[in-house]
């Protein structure tokens, strides 16, 4: 009886922790640290992923040519450019399907070692 509801109690707890968005902390960067060649840095960095061939096709099919890229990016003020930087990292092209494939096989390996250890069979045809 205590061994099922250790076992009921795992398997609850491995499926939250799974399913728990991964977080990332960091230092906020100060205003005062922006300088014209911050300016520069961030374009260098935004031209960098503007020229991935992936970005450039779905801007493409979103009907923007590279000129109204290039208009709108000079129309941009030196708060814009920055934000927009800044948040590069954070963007994911293709999407990241592999820490719940990972998270997944985890859980089952530990409730098929579970079931194990309580003493039935496990048979894997």
């Amino acid at each position: 009886m205590v061994k099922r509801c250790v076992s009921w109690y795992l398997i609850v707890a491995m499926f939250v922790i799974g399913i728990a968005p991964r977080l990332e902390a960091g230092l906020s960067p100060s205003e005062m640290l922006q300088s014209t060649s911050g300016r520069s840095a961030d374009l260098n960095r935004i031209q960098a992923v503007l020229e991935n061939k992936l970005i450039a096709q779905r801007l493409r099919d979103l009907g923007f040519s590279p000129g109204d890229i290039a208009t709108r990016r000079s129309q941009m003020s030196d708060e814009q450019i920055h934000r927009f930087a800044q948040r590069l990292d954070d963007l994911k092209v293709g999407g990241d399907g592999g820490d719940v494939v990972v998270a997944l096989l985890i859980i089952v390996a530990l409730v098929v070692i579970i079931i194990y250890l309580t003493g039935h069979p496990v048979v894997v045809r």
